[in-house]
């Protein structure tokens, strides 16, 4: 397997955390949420209008990705590796990931917007704390 391709293997693999910036789902409509950041009602359906603004174009995005994803696969299963058509998938899936993470992107600044500083602070706390791994005691060895 050449270098190209196991690059675009790994890409692949970790390409589902790239968006790892904000909740789940609709995180503006979770109550412990909306209290813990004492989101108003208006700022609450501003998001929504950005996540329905958003919908359409992320779903046909990770389609694209998803599609590049499973031709990949399937050329590399394939007896005989075409390396050409291998590195050309592998350039569209790039691609397709770039222009996901883009949407993604726009989408995360118009929700920042939305929220005020310190909003925004308590999230991302709330975020680093979850993302961190948890601290287990030592334990001694059984004999």
């Amino acid at each position: 397997m050449t270098r190209r391709v196991g690059f675009a293997l790994i890409a692949f693999f970790i390409g589902a955390t790239a968006f790892a910036q904000l909740p789940p789902g609709k995180w503006w409509r979770r109550p412990e949420i909306v209290q813990s950041l004492n989101l108003s009602d208006e700022q609450q359906d501003r998001l929504e209008g950005i996540f329905r603004a958003s919908a359409v174009d992320l779903i046909d995005l990770k389609a694209d990705v998803d599609k590049s994803g499973i031709a990949l696969r399937g050329e590399l299963d394939r007896p005989q590796l075409d390396r050409a058509a291998i590195h050309r998938i592998g350039m569209h899936l790039s691609e397709a990931r770039g222009r996901l993470f883009d949407r993604e992107l726009m989408m995360l600044i118009e929700m920042r917007s939305v929220l005020t500083d310190p909003q925004w602070n308590r999230m991302r706390n709330q975020l680093d704390r979850l993302e961190r791994p948890q601290q287990r005691p030592m334990q001694r060895p059984r004999p």
